[in-house]
């Protein structure tokens, strides 16, 4: 499969390009500092640019079969970068065709099938609003952009994420969270699992370590 990505060189981006590579798909990235992702492949299609300007994001979108974003905020980002890099994925998936998308968010971004949360689901909610509240907001945005779009939508939302090993042994869907905990090498693992045998079109399933 042909991989539009943005976020590569984060934190959830890095294990998700290694991974997405092993496994054969070929990938285009778009990144402010190439050097940053510090991933060299045949596979792998590096490009320049920002994800806030529009010209950039039709550029890597062009050519391929699905899209997954996971950009997340910085100390010098935008309030509204997510929605904002948001609206220029989905105008650029209906310029070239592309219908699928999956994106990364927070577990504090709520569902109508959620279930209530035992504690540390609701301490992960409150935290957010009052420590990231313009973070939390902003994912809310673009959460709804992404809702009332055309096109083959997930939005996979996480509790707290760490830089602990692929395990493979996560929950996903809508449930009380056992774990506050998910490591980005599992996001990653579902993400591409998600892409390859769809389960959650039109959803927002949570996950978190078992």
């Amino acid at each position: 499969m042909k991989i539009a990505v943005f976020g590569a060189s984060g934190r959830s981006g890095i294990p998700f390009v290694k991974q997405a590579l092993e496994q054969g798909h070929e990938l285009t990235v778009l990144v402010r500092t190439p050097s940053k992702l510090g991933v060299e492949h045949p596979h792998l299609t590096v490009l320049q640019g920002d994800i806030l300007k529009e010209s950039d994001v039709l550029k890597t979108i062009e050519g391929n079969d699905a899209v997954v974003s996971l950009i997340g905020h910085s100390k010098n980002s935008p309030k509204d970068l997510q929605a904002t890099a948001t609206s220029y994925v989905l105008k650029a998936m209906h310029t070239h065709e592309v219908t699928r998308l999956i994106s990364l968010t927070g577990a504090a971004v709520k569902a109508q099938k959620d279930v209530a949360q035992k504690w540390f689901g609701r301490i992960i909610e409150g935290v957010m609003q009052l420590v990231a509240k313009d973070v939390l907001n902003d994912g809310k945005a673009h959460a709804t952009l992404i809702a009332k779009s055309s096109v083959d939508w997930t939005i996979v939302r996480g509790p707290r994420l760490t830089e602990g090993p692929l395990t493979k042994d996560y929950k996903t869907g809508y449930f009380k969270m056992e774990s506050p905990f998910v490591s980005r090498a599992d996001i990653a693992h579902f993400i591409l699992r998600e892409l390859d045998n769809p389960t959650y079109i039109h959803e927002y399933p949570l996950i978190s370590a078992k």
